[in-house]
């Protein structure tokens, strides 16, 4: 909508508590690129951006609470409070034109006192204001569950607003009646200083989901063959886009209706089983299963409340919001006839987008290994040519023996007789395989399932020529004046990787390979050899699938396979390339499993770190002693080697004084014992010089 249109309105400060859930958080995201009174002109045919959350002139300039003061502040918001006391709160409060309270899902008695406080606290103050407030309280439809229908004897009229007065409340919900009493009852006291609006909404949908987020999910994930519907599933539940719920506010706010009380759903009157079956058939298996509705507590994900919004059963119809609102609908008729608009705001939100791999390479290079690993980190679809072959033939059987295909019709039945027929047909006629051609129809349907289509896929060494690559991503749709061959972008893969590796290094691989394992693989040396030739020629020629893949601007990526049993070393190259999931997180109990592989890792790795350490010392040991040893006979022999040549050369000189110093010496020395002269050794000299010259 111009800015000359809307020139005239000033900006509205607008307060909306907890702007950081889902509800809030729409509704004020929604509010930011509104402009002030653009519901009084006709809404343009496009409505407001959803994605334009900058702060314009004349746009409703958002503050608000947070729930969580750690998590990241909204964009959308010019300010933010977090764990703010009430007397802290109330200045923020009183500097807004705008004041709305949210307590229409997951409220706590908490947040609706603190609603009803807000409300009170304002109309205290109500002599201060200098222009007209707003407080409008969004409340549930659960404040109408208990009402008998407006015509017993005609139970298909709905109740309107008309029936205000007869409205009976949820047991559960008696809080939020209350406090509607109390908004309605202080917004009469000057309305020209404070008027109050009270919004009853139905249940919310839409922009990621989040009651009907479990049944999202339920599907999307696959898990159960049959999506679970709690009770029989025959009640009506009253249901609104949480954007078009934000569009009502839009229109109280510039409107200021005298009427202060709305009901707030689509038009559509869908029963609980038809909701979860519409989202089964477009995101899940298409099945639902009534189950009894206490085992909805056993999904640990509902709640009390949850179960009970699930469980009402109202026709109802906001006739005064049709009459006094310029609405422009994102979802008017409901989320069935809506559906795939809604899937498409659920997986653009949750970040839940196909990764379509397409892994390539030579026998035994490991690539049902690497495929394996990727669909464990990505939580894809594992698609080998001979289990999806498997896996139809065995649904086809199971559908003709009725052990299937339950409450299908007899063309339904019929259909899949047919196609049985022809596969066995074929398998007799090509001794034990399948014709290229049913072979190619089979392979776009399991690409084009809906898991496949919501999660992606590994294509494990498929296809292994361009013709065949042609034949199954071929579109029909073609665009004559493209220079490109003709492909399907919903399945064609978005990653090629060719694992490569060295005749060499194969062929020494399948060797070291058990024997079972290689007859269960087909890889017998002189098969082997055959197969890998015959891979090596098909990719020397000029159109091999790597060529059609260049050709479509998808380039492969080549990656050296080496002896790592773990492809480390691949994962990481291809993860990097690939980026993040893109997909739910791992589930409570998967991360439980997690975590227990992981303390059992560390405590296995642990105790080999221990062992190798206790190895290690003890070869330190062993080798310090043996060296030790060693050390003390080499000392030993150099001592004895020291002492022989001691000897050696000790042995003249003792021959030397034995024979001429040691006789006359001992005679001298006897001679001075005989004498005991005073001074025996000036003696023993004169009497060795006296024998000496008489010699």
């Amino acid at each position: 909508m111009s800015n000359e249109k809307t020139g005239s309105y000033r900006t509205k400060r607008v307060f909306v508590n907890n702007i950081d859930t889902y509800s809030s958080k729409c509704i004020a995201k929604f509010l930011s690129t509104c402009m002030v009174g653009g519901s009084l002109e006709e809404a343009d045919e496009d409505g407001p951006a959803e994605d334009e959350t900058a702060l314009q002139d004349g746009t409703f300039q958002i503050v608000g609470t947070i729930s969580n003061n750690e998590g990241e502040k909204p964009s959308f918001a010019l300010q933010c409070y977090a764990s703010q006391k009430r007397d802290q709160l109330l200045p923020s409060l009183l500097e807004c034109d705008v004041v709305v309270y949210n307590i229409s899902e997951h409220a706590t008695a908490e947040m609706i006192d603190e609603a009803t406080w807000a409300i009170s606290a304002l109309h205290s103050d109500i002599e201060s204001f200098a222009s007209q407030k707003i407080f409008i309280l969004i409340s549930s439809v659960m404040t109408w569950a208990m009402s008998k229908p407006a015509d017993p004897n005609d139970p298909e009229i709905p109740l309107t607003e008309d029936d205000y007065r007869r409205k009976r409340h949820h047991p559960n919900f008696k809080e939020h009646a209350n406090a509607e009493k109390m908004v309605l009852k202080l917004g009469k006291t000057k309305k020209s200083k404070l008027s109050s609006y009270v919004v009853a909404a139905g249940v919310q949908y839409g922009m990621g989901e989040n009651l009907l987020h479990y049944f999202f999910k339920t599907s999307w994930l696959g898990e159960f063959a049959k999506v679970p519907v709690f009770g029989p599933g025959t009640n009506i539940i009253p249901t609104i886009h949480v954007n078009d719920l934000a569009g009502v506010i839009q229109n109280v706010i510039d409107h200021k209706p005298k009427i202060h009380y709305f009901l707030a759903m689509d038009d559509s009157n869908n029963t609980f089983e038809d909701i979860v079956k519409i989202i089964s058939f477009v995101l899940g298996p298409g099945k639902i299963k009534k189950v009894p509705k206490e085992e909805a507590y056993l999904t640990k994900v509902l709640t009390n409340a949850d179960v009970d919004y699930l469980s009402v059963n109202l026709r109802i119809e906001p006739i005064f919001l049709k009459e006094t609102f310029n609405l422009h609908w994102v979802s008017e008729a409901g989320i069935i006839d809506n559906i795939n608009r809604v899937v498409e705001e659920y997986k653009l939100l949750r970040l839940l987008l196909p990764i379509r791999i397409c892994l390539l390479g030579p026998p035994a290079v490991g690539k049902s290994s690497v495929a394996e690993k990727l669909c464990q980190h990505y939580k894809l679809h594992h698609i080998n040519l001979k289990e999806v072959i498997d896996e139809k033939m065995q649904h086809l059987e199971e559908a003709v023996n009725g052990t299937e295909q339950e409450g299908e019709s007899e063309e339904a039945l019929s259909n899949a007789q047919d196609q049985l027929d022809s596969l066995k047909d074929s398998m007799e006629q090509n001794g034990g395989r399948l014709s290229d051609g049913l072979v190619y129809r089979i392979m776009r349907d399991k690409l084009n399932s809906t898991p496949c289509r919501n999660h992606g896929f590994v294509l494990d060494g498929f296809p292994k020529s361009y013709d065949q690559a042609k034949e199954i991503f071929y579109d029909e749709q073609d665009d004559p004046r493209s220079k490109m061959p003709a492909f399907n972008k919903k399945i064609i893969p978005e990653f090629i990787f060719s694992l490569e590796a060295s005749d060499d290094f194969l062929k020494e691989r399948v060797q070291n390979l058990p024997e079972s394992v290689a007859e269960k693989m087909r890889y017998s040396k002189d098969e082997y050899l055959t197969r890998l030739k015959k891979f090596r020629k098909a990719n020397v020629e000029d159109e091999t699938v790597l060529n059609y893949f260049d050709e479509l601007e998808i380039h492969p990526e080549h990656i050296e396979v080496n002896n790592d049993p773990e492809y480390g070393a691949v994962m990481d190259k291809i993860t990097r390339l690939v980026g993040r999931p893109r997909n739910y997180g791992p589930t409570p109990e998967e991360r439980e499993e997690m975590e227990r592989k992981s303390v059992e890792e560390t405590a296995q790795r642990l105790v080999l770190e221990t062992a190798e350490w206790n190895r290690r010392e003890a070869e330190t040991a062993a080798k310090m002693a043996t060296q030790l040893e060693e050390w003390n006979r080499h000392v030993t022999e150099v001592k004895r080697q020291e002492h022989e040549l001691l000897e050696a050369r000790s042995a003249p000189l003792r021959n030397y004084l034995m024979n001429y110093v040691m006789p006359s010496l001992a005679e001298g020395m006897m001679e001075c014992c005989k004498a005991k002269p005073d001074d025996p050794v000036d003696f023993l000299a004169e009497y060795l010089l006296r024998n000496n010259s008489q010699d």
